[in-house]
C-alpha cells in the first residue's frame, strides 16, 4: 500500500494538486516531500509492525487547518469519524480499499467460518459513509458491489500502475545453469501467504527437480520461512530497501511465485512481470487478474498444483515468457492511475483539479 499511496501522491502534485498524507507514525511530525506535506501522528503498534491511529480528532485537526476539497481514505477502523466530520463540512470523501477485509481476516487468523457476518456489517456501515468506494479489481469490487447498490453509493474499479523504469528486464538473459530461478518478494506476513511460495519451491525439490528458490522482504512470518527452508533450496534475504538493486534481482529469476489467493491487487505481481519475469499465482483473487496466458500461469492455491504451474510455465520459450510478461506490465501505468483518481476526485468535489488527501 505504501508505493501506492507515494506513486498517487506524486502524480497529484505533478498534476498540479495540493496534496496532504497523514499517515500514523513512532512520534509527531512534519515532512515536505515530493509528493506533498506528510502529517505523521503518533500512534502505537497493533501487532505485525503496524501502526494504528487511536486519535482521530488529532487528524481531524489537520485537516480543518488544510481545508481539503475532498479526501481519501485508506482506513476502515479508526478513523472513521473523519467521515462524519467531513459530511458535517461538505466535503466529499472517498474510501480507497486495499484489502478484502474478509481474506485478510481468512488467511491471518486461519478461521474461514464466522468471518463473514462482521465484516458484513461493517462493509454496510462503509458504503454509507463515504461518497465513493475505489477498489483496485472485479475481486475486489465483489466485496461491495450488492451493499453499495443498496446504498446507493459507487463503486469505481481503477487498477494500480507499476513503475516501469525502475522494474525492467535485463538487457541479457542471465546465463542458465539448469537450475530453476524461482522469486518471491514481499512482506513476510500471513495474509501475504509466503509459506505458500516456500512450499511450492519445497514441493518441487521432493521431486528432484533443480530449482532455488529467493525470497525479499523481512515480516513476522521469517522465523517460520526459516524453518520451513532449513532443508531445502531456499534462500531468505531479508528486506531489500534499494528498488533499483531489487528489480534487477527479480530480473534474474525464471519465474516468480505470488500465490496468495487473498490479493485484491498485487503489486508485486506487476513488478515481476515488469521485469521480464513471468508469475504463478492462485488461480483465485485479484492477482490472478493481473496474469494472462502469455504472462504467466495459476493453479488452486495447493504447493503441488502451484508446482505444475511452474513447471508448465518454465517449460515454454525463454524470449516468449519474457516478452509476454513485460507486454503485460506494460499495460499498467502509474499516470492512467493517477488521471484516474483526480478525474474522481473532480468528480465528487466539483473541481476541475482536486486537492486530494489521502489518510492511512
Amino acid at each position: 500500500m505504501k508505493t501506492a499511496v507515494h506513486a498517487l501522491g506524486v502524480g497529484y502534485v505533478a498534476a498540479g494538486a495540493e496534496r496532504l498524507l497523514v499517515v500514523p507514525g513512532p512520534r509527531d511530525a512534519r515532512t515536505v516531500t515530493e509528493a506533498g506535506d506528510v502529517v505523521q501522528v503518533r500512534s502505537p503498534r497493533v501487532g505485525g509492525g503496524y501502526r494504528l491511529i487511536l486519535e482521530p480528532w488529532r487528524v481531524i485537526e489537520t485537516l480543518e487547518a488544510f481545508g481539503p476539497t475532498s479526501v481519501e481514505m485508506s482506513d476502515k477502523s479508526t478513523l472513521l469519524p473523519v467521515t462524519s466530520w467531513a459530511r458535517r463540512r461538505g466535503v466529499p470523501s472517498l474510501l480507497f480499499s486495499h484489502e478484502r477485509l474478509d481474506a485478510m481476516l481468512e488467511l491471518r487468523t486461519g478461521w474461514t467460518v464466522g468471518v463473514a457476518p462482521p465484516v458484513e456489517l461493517l462493509n454496510r456501515a462503509l458504503v454509507r459513509r463515504f461518497d465513493g468506494i475505489v477498489v483496485t479489481s472485479e475481486f475486489a469490487r465483489r466485496e461491495f458491489r450488492e451493499i453499495a447498490a443498496a446504498a446507493g453509493t459507487p463503486v469505481h474499479q481503477v487498477a494500480l500502475g507499476v513503475d516501469l523504469e525502475t522494474f525492467r528486464p535485463l538487457t541479457e538473459a542471465p546465463p542458465h545453469d539448469g537450475v530453476l530461478k524461482l522469486v518471491h518478494f514481499g512482506r513476510l506476513s500471513r495474509e501475504k501467504s509466503p509459506d505458500l511460495a516456500v512450499a511450492t519451491a519445497l514441493a518441487l525439490h521432493r521431486r528432484g527437480v533443480p530449482v532455488r528458490l529467493d525470497v525479499y522482504g523481512d515480516g513476522p512470518l521469517r522465523r517460520q520461512l526459516e524453518r520451513m527452508a532449513a532443508s531445502g533450496p531456499v534462500v531468505l534475504h531479508g528486506h531489500v530497501a534499494d528498488r533499483a538493486t531489487l528489480g534487477r534481482a527479480i530480473a534474474r529469476a525464471d519465474v516468480a511465485l505470488s500465490p496468495c489467493p487473498g490479493e485484491t491487487f498485487g503489486l508485486a505481481v506487476l513488478e515481476a512481470l515488469a521485469s521480464g519475469v513471468p508469475v504463478v499465482t492462485a488461480d483465485v483473487g485479484g492477482a490472478r487478474e493481473l496474469v494472462d496466458h502469455a504472462s504467466g500461469g495459476w493453479a488452486a492455491p495447493e504447493p503441488e498444483a502451484l508446482a505444475d504451474a511452474v513447471l508448465e510455465v518454465a517449460g515454454r520459450p525463454i524470449s516468449a515468457r519474457r516478452a509476454g510478461a513485460r507486454l503485460r506490465a506494460e499495460e499498467f501505468r502509474w499516470d492512467r492511475t493517477v488521471a484516474a483518481m483526480l478525474a474522481l476526485h473532480g468528480e465528487i468535489s466539483g473541481e476541475s483539479t482536486a486537492l486530494a488527501r489521502s489518510t492511512a
